[in-house]
């Protein structure tokens, strides 16, 4: 796998989420909101859930996964290791939160979906969110449309501030968001194939049938979705469907349309660049040394090797 020493989320940001962060940005009411999110919004908290609520991986806790983690905080060149948490949940997820102490949680049914290199697309887009800042902004939007929906005129001041076009701002964000995230992920994959499988399955994977799956056919239906904005009405009903058409907001771009613009950017200059080591750097040097990772594993199995053989004296002298 290829490492970016050194690179910047600038390199590979798309510029559909600058866009979208800039509007954002200026919608009115956006920075009382800003304001008073960080007045009252603490992480401690969610850690304090997480902590106790589900599995903290590492060396010793769900150690293949915390390795492909290790190695793709190495390859995004990120100096600052978040926490991951692994979650029971049936629902084929992940997701990436926290902005102090940044934090990953995947559930078990998307460990249990996925193979390994299709984890790695999945932790690589979660680690390409942080790495563009996209958590804070992201807590925000979670907050926004639960203190409109269910707070009321209650949210803190701020009923007649938080309009549904700073909503609709927020929401837009988020989907464009996630193109840089899924770039990040081809940063580190350097294929395309993992990362069109993973999506193909998140949409309607299969653990039993998933054999009778075939991702030219996901391809095609990706095209003919496309090819559905030939038809106005279409596009209003796209835009109906993510903005709350069907009761709720909808936080992804469908898969079929990440992997069109996902496929574009693997076929272009900016990508070939980057893969040369031309790319934006950051003034943050230095990486996660997943070397330590292993170094502690090794201690660790040495320790357990040592248990074994006082157990082995123990017994051999009663």
């Amino acid at each position: 796998m290829p490492t970016y020493t050194g690179i910047s989320s600038e390199a590979f940001k798309h510029p559909l989420d600058r866009q979208a962060e800039q509007a954002l940005r200026s919608v009115p009411g956006f920075d009382i909101v800003a304001r008073t999110f960080v007045e009252y919004l603490y992480e401690r908290p969610q850690q304090v859930f997480l902590m106790g609520n589900n599995i903290k991986a590492g060396p010793r806790q769900y150690s293949t996964l915390y390795g492909i983690f290790r190695e793709c905080l190495r390859d995004l060149d990120m100096t600052n290791e978040p926490i991951l948490y692994v979650n029971q949940n049936p629902m084929v997820n992940s997701y990436a939160l926290g902005h102090e102490k940044p934090y990953i949680v995947v559930n078990t049914a998307l460990m249990d979906l996925l193979t390994e290199a299709e984890l790695r697309t999945v932790i690589a887009h979660e680690l390409g969110h942080i790495k563009c800042d996209h958590t804070i902004l992201i807590s925000m939007a979670i907050w926004v449309m639960g203190a409109a929906s269910l707070l009321g005129e209650l949210t803190l001041g701020l009923g007649n501030i938080i309009s549904n076009g700073l909503i609709f701002a927020f929401y837009e964000w988020r989907r464009k968001a996630e193109l840089s995230a899924d770039r990040a992920a081809l940063l580190v994959m350097d294929d395309l194939n993992p990362i069109m499988t993973s999506m193909m399955k998140m949409a309607g994977g299969s653990v039993k049938y998933g054999h009778e799956c075939s991702i030219k056919e996901f391809e095609s239906q990706a095209d003919q979705y496309r090819d559905l904005d030939q038809d106005n009405l279409n596009q209003i009903y796209k835009f109906l469907i993510y903005n709350g058409g069907n009761g709720t907001f909808l936080t992804h771009p469908f898969p079929v349309e990440r992997l069109h613009y996902l496929k574009d950017w693997s076929k272009s200059s900016e990508y070939t660049e980057i893969k040369r080591g031309n790319y934006h750097h950051s003034d943050k040097e230095g990486s996660v040394d997943v070397k330590s990772s292993e170094d502690e594993a090794e201690v660790l199995r040495r320790q357990i090797e040592d248990l074994k053989s006082e157990i082995n004296k123990i017994k051999s002298e009663k």
